[in-house]
This record gives structure tokens, sequence and C-alpha cells, in this order.
């Protein structure tokens, strides 16, 4: 799903602009979750070291390796303890939601970077930063379980679909987001949102 969308030679160089970029990304991304948590009343990303930009300490290796290999992989996952939320849904929401807005922002700073006349290989790479973190930030908000956006969609469902939902997802969420992943029907749903958020991306970078 990363690479298809890359155009180019995949040098050295432009290999080294897509680890750092996924680096900022997935680490930028992480953080996002644990501090919005945070903010809401839940200390346990707080406890467990998370509250960090350091990559150590959001990577997963093998993860991280899949991303590179296979264009599909994942970080650690920010640990939550909902019911110390003031309000449940409202938090699992907001929190959820975090990380794709965090790299939408960071895409949104990239394209600001670019007004500027600024020289190779710095222009390069912003551009490898940018797109990355599109595609995180687009995937992540696809409403699929176990993704963020499937959390955020669960926000406005009844309060009786609510926890046979949450049960739903905790056991068969990453089989179902492993079907489509393979049977393709996963980018199929990826690209207009991918498509739509250039836009809004192109529109607001302009605004400035």
């Amino acid at each position: 799903m990363i690479f298809q969308w890359i155009n180019g030679d995949l040098s050295t160089l432009n290999l080294i602009y897509i680890l750092i970029s996924l680096i900022i990304g997935l680490t930028i991304h992480e953080f996002s979750h644990g501090f919005v948590a945070y903010k809401l009343g839940d200390d346990t990303a707080k406890s467990q070291g998370r509250l960090s930009v350091n990559p150590l300490h959001h990577i997963d290796p093998f993860g991280f390796i899949a991303i590179m290999l296979v264009g599909f992989g994942w970080a650690k996952p920010v640990m939550m303890n909902p019911y110390k939320f003031k309000h449940l849904r409202d938090g699992i929401m907001l929190t959820a939601l975090a990380g794709p807005l965090s790299n939408f922002l960071l895409a949104v700073l990239g394209s600001l970077l670019l007004n500027f006349n600024i020289p190779e290989p710095i222009n390069t790479f912003v551009q490898y930063f940018i797109m990355l973190n599109l595609i995180l930030a687009t995937f992540n908000i696809l409403p699929i379980p176990p993704l963020d956006g499937f959390k955020v969609l669960c926000r406005v469902l009844p309060d009786s679909w609510f926890y046979k939902v949450d049960e739903f997802e905790r056991k068969y969420g990453f089989i179902l987001l492993l079907v489509l992943l393979i049977t393709g029907a996963l980018s199929t749903l990826w690209y207009p949102i991918y498509n739509l958020f250039s836009i809004l991306l192109l529109y607001v970078a302009n605004i400035f």
C-alpha cells in the first residue's frame, strides 16, 4: 500500500527519506493517542512511558519491517483504560481521532514548508514526508476495525450497539482487516479517502 503510491526510482536516499518519515509519523501518531487520553483523564499511557516522542517507545521492530517489506504493518499500540474517561464514548473517540489527525497536521506542515524555496535534498524529503503522513492519516481513519476510524464511527452508534460492536472488534477486528487486505478490498476503500484528503490538504495549505 505504501510503495505503490511512490513514483520514480526508489534509490537508497529515497528509502532513507521513507524510513525517517515513517519513524516520525508513527511516533507522533502513537504519542498523540497517549497525550489526548492523558488530558481526558486516563494516565495509562503515561504510566507506561508512552508520553514521549522517543521513537524507541513507539516503534514495533516487526511491524516496522513489515511496512517496509510489504507496505502494511504497525507500531506499538498505546493502551488506554476508557473507564477513566469522564465521558467514556467521547474519550474513546477523541483518543482514536488524535492519531490520524496528528498525521494530517504533519502533512499540512510539510505542505507549508514547500511554499518556501527550500533546497534539495530537503525538498524531496518533505515531499515524501507529506505523502507518508497522508497515507498514515487516511489509512487509520478508515471506519474498519481495529483502525482508529472505527472507534470514531462507534461514537454515533446507539448505546445498545456500542458494547456489542466493541466485543466484535476485539474478537474479529484484525481478522477482518487481514481479509480486506488480502482480497484487495482495503485498497479499494482507501483510495477515495486518500484522494479526498489530498484535495483537503491542498485547500488547507493554500489558505496560508
